[in-house]
């Protein structure tokens, strides 16, 4: 299946409170899979990260709706990819009046789509 990059359209969101490791978990499963198919198969997984990149897959078909033209049936994920964010730092407090310090992880989903076959 040939996708056309040039006609990509993308949508991300930023500053996700998870683990770009977790949300990469979920991506790696819709990348290259029809807009419809990666739905179902989001609606399922049972991944907390799952419920933010339903809404930025959302987000990218409206998008290749509403600034293309495009058909929401004949879109394919061309890319889908989280970056690391900024990493809020927390302090916790432990033994003998020390601090430790905790990382929460920050992430910026993206994800592309762009018109497929429409081989459904």
């Amino acid at each position: 299946m040939a996708i056309d990059t040039s006609t990509e359209v993308k949508a991300i969101a930023r500053y996700i409170r998870m683990s770009p490791r977790k949300v990469r978990r979920v991506l790696d499963q819709i990348r290259g899979r029809s807009y419809r198919e990666a739905l179902i198969i989001l609606e399922f997984m049972p991944y907390r990260a799952c419920e933010p990149v339903l809404k930025v897959l959302r987000s990218a078909a409206a998008n290749a709706e509403h600034n293309e033209g495009f058909n929401r049936a004949d879109l394919v994920i061309s890319t889908a990819y989280a970056d690391q964010g900024p990493s809020l730092k927390r302090f916790r407090p432990r033994a003998q009046g020390r601090a430790y310090q905790i990382r929460k992880p920050t992430c910026h989903i993206t994800i592309a789509v762009a018109p497929g076959a429409g081989d459904d």
